[in-house]
Order: structure tokens, then C-alpha cells, then sequence
């Protein structure tokens, strides 16, 4: 070869060979996308009122978690991200498999953890007293909290957990930072494997939404949706999201290695880009729209994407400028999985990529939940289908997901 010649070298094909979900509709792809066909919807309005969540369906954590111990010792978030991440290396056929979880890559998206309630109305209750000493407030957090907690808990233990648990140790990471987070965690595992650093990887994020300080904290942005659900399009201009718990996780892996242990693969998943636009300043009206229109370029879905499913909050303004974009693709069949899941934050990507994966893999797309017009309904085959993340208040990204060969 010629001194300064490169060769350039084919992307590794990646498939999605394992699924795991668990939401407000049920445990499991199948019986989601059995919820999502017949339009069942859970939202409860009045635990929380004036806000809304949609709560986790019922699940026997046993089934994935069997030592009780370790259950004990998890708050919410880290049992249901542990619960699915058990789901996806079920659904991929690689539980148990020592010699592969060994060297598989993790990915988790996840938020800071869970407060512990009891300790802060504990806090407060004795600050409104009046007869605290100067250092109450040190001593009390030292010796009531766990150490794995730093008033909220460990971000990366959601990963431990799921690698003490399932024996998933290869190479692990952590990302934080809401939607955004598990964007860059799906873009970093497909680029880890595309380019040969990595065979198989788990990736995906686990939310509780069923957390009076979680709504509090989102109250004071006035994110929240109030009183009342509605569709994610119908909610401007006063919009905003019902938090919904539950997660996706997804066993991402190269064809050759999927086809060596004769894996069947969901969809393929061919591209994903990310962009961080800047919402404020003198384009802040357009920012969402044009990052989305930019983000598009990038992913150049070739032969047309007749299906778009959008992570779309309901959260303005970032969801009328979405719809914008969306207008600009009309002859696409979309989809708003905030209808029907709620908004499952860091792990509201990763979701939609999974039903983006089934949908192809069933050769259907489930049916519209809007009463604005801008869902219609499709019956031809998803060639490919476009997953839009966009974060309440930052981030913004897309993956490309089509039939793999």
C-alpha cells in the first residue's frame, strides 16, 4: 500500500436480538404491543393530584431477581431497570450464558436515584422546631443514610445491580443526564460495535415515576401535566407530561456474532445522531425544529421512513416546535409514545427504539392515539421507521431502525 493511503472499512452490520419492556401496559414486548393494539391506557389522576402518572403494571420481581436479599437492598428504580434488563438477555437467548454476559458491554442511562422521604420530612420536621444545633443537619444525613446515598443514590447503581444480578461484566458505563442520556448511551454502544470495538452490548434505562419528590421537582419547572390526561398533541399550549414508570432495555450485536449463535435479530439498527441546540437566545423559537431538520440530513434514511415514533414529551415549547418537524413529514405514519406509556425520561429512547424493532419485525405499527389529526393510520409494511428523542428541556436526538437482512 502507498505510504498515506487509507482504507476505508464497512460499519459493522448491528442487529437488536434481544427486547426488554415493562411500562403501565404490561410486562413484556408481546403484551405491550397487545395493550398498544387494543388502545388500553393506564393513567392514574388521582394518587398524585393534581398531577398524573402512569404506574408500573404489576411484576413478580422474582422471576428475574430471585434473591430477595438483593431486591431489599434496591430502591424502585434499580428493581425495574434490573427486572428488564433480565427481560432483554432473556428475550436475546443469552441468560445465564457465562462466557458471553463475561465480556458483554453495558450501557445504563439513568437519572440521580430515589431521596428517602422519611429522612427529609424527618430533616424538616425538626428544622421547624427551632432547636437544632449548627451541625444537625451533617449529623443527621451521616448517620440516617445509606452510603450509597448522597441525598439522592448512586447513578451507576442500576449497572452494578444488573451486573451483580445477571453477570453482565464487560465493560460498563453510566451516562446521566435525562433524555439526552440514553440518546448517547444507544449512540455509543452502536458506534462501540459498528466499528468493531465491541460484539454485544446491553443498553437502556429504568424510571419510577411514582415519586412525590420527582413531581415536586418537575412542579417547580412546571413541566408537569395537570389534572386531567390528554394525548401528547393536545396538549398545548398549557402542555406538559405525565410521568410514566417502567423501561426498555436492548441487547444490541453484531450480525456475524449474532448468526454465529444463530440469534435471530429483531430489526437492524442502522444509525444514530444526537444534537444539544440551544433553546434560548434569538432562535429560540426554531431551535427544536431546525436541530430535528438538521439531525435528519445526518440520519439519511435512503429509502424513505414511512413510520416515525417520537419520544415527544407533551412539555412546551420543545413539543409544538417537534410538531413543526413533524408537519414537514405528513405522508409518515407518527406515533407519540407519550400517549400511552407516559414520559419515561432516560428511558423514553430506548422505548421507542424497542417498538420500533417489534413493529418491523411484525411488519405492523400499532395504532394512532391523537384526536388532532396528526397521527394517521398505516397498514403497509414499515420498511423503516425513524425514533425521535427530544428532551423536555435539552437534547435532541435520532435513530434509524429497518428489517435486517
Amino acid at each position: 500500500m502507498a505510504e498515506g493511503n487509507t482504507v476505508e472499512t464497512k460499519p459493522v452490520e448491528t442487529w437488536i436480538t434481544g427486547i426488554g419492556l415493562a411500562s403501565s401496559l404490561g410486562e413484556g414486548i408481546e403484551a405491550n404491543w397487545d395493550a398498544l393494539t387494543n388502545g388500553a391506557l393506564n393513567v392514574d389522576e388521582t394518587t398524585y393530584a393534581p398531577f398524573l402518572v402512569h404506574p408500573l403494571a404489576p411484576v413478580n420481581f422474582d422471576k428475574q431477581i430471585p434473591k430477595r436479599g438483593d431486591q431489599r437492598q434496591m430502591e424502585p428504580w434499580q428493581r425495574i431497570g434490573t427486572y428488564i434488563a433480565g427481560l432483554a438477555l432473556e428475550s436475546a437467548g443469552i441468560k445465564g450464558n457465562a462466557e458471553i454476559l463475561g465480556r458483554m458491554d453495558m450501557i445504563v442511562a439513568a437519572g440521580s436515584g430515589e431521596r428517602d422521604l422519611a429522612v427529609d420530612g424527618a430533616i424538616l420536621t425538626e428544622s421547624v422546631k427551632g432547636n437544632v444545633a449548627p451541625d444537625f443537619l451533617n449529623v443527621r444525613l451521616q448517620s440516617d443514610l445509606r452510603p450509597t446515598l448522597f441525598l439522592a443514590q448512586l447513578s451507576n447503581l442500576l449497572a452494578g445491580n444488573i451486573s451483580i444480578v445477571h453477570g453482565v461484566t464487560g465493560s460498563s458505563r453510566t451516562f446521566m443526564g435525562e433524555e439526552a442520556s440514553s440518546i448517547d448511551a444507544v449512540r455509543v454502544a452502536l458506534a462501540r460495535i459498528a466499528s468493531g470495538q465491541s460484539d454485544i452490548a446491553l443498553v437502556g434505562a429504568a424510571h419510577n415515576a411514582e415519586r412525590k419528590d420527582l413531581l415536586l421537582v418537575y412542579e417547580f419547572g412546571k413541566f408537569n401535566l395537570r389534572d386531567k390526561f390528554v394525548p401528547v398533541w393536545a396538549r398545548e399550549p398549557n402542555g406538559g407530561f405525565a410521568l410514566g414508570s417502567g423501561g426498555a432495555f436492548l441487547v444490541l450485536e453484531s450480525k456475524q456474532h449474532a448468526q454465529a449463535r444463530g440469534a435471530r435479530p429483531f430489526a437492524k439498527l442502522s444509525a444514530v445522531v444526537a444534537d444539544h441546540a440551544r433553546r434560548s437566545g434569538a432562535n429560540a423559537a426554531s431551535a427544536v425544529t431546525d436541530s430535528l431538520t438538521a439531525l435528519w440530513t445526518r440520519l439519511h434514511p435512503d429509502a424513505g421512513a414511512n413510520a416515525i415514533i417520537t419520544g415527544a414529551t407533551g412539555a412546551e415549547p420543545a413539543t409544538s416546535q417537534e410538531r413543526r418537524f413533524l408537519n414537514q413529514h405528513e405522508t409518515s405514519a407518527i406515533r407519540a409514545t407519550g400517549s400511552r406509556f407516559g414520559h419515561l425520561m432516560e428511558a423514553q429512547f430506548p422505548l421507542g427504539i424497542a417498538l420500533a424493532a417489534f413493529a418491523v419485525s411484525k411488519g405492523a405499527l400499532f395504532p394512532p392515539s391523537d384526536s388532532t389529526g396528526l397521527e394517521i393510520a398505516m397498514s403497509a409494511r414499515p420498511s423503516q421507521i425513524v425514533v425521535i428523542g427530544t428532551g423536555h428541556w435539552r437534547g435532541e436526538g435520532m435513530a434509524l431502525v429497518g428489517a435486517a437482512d
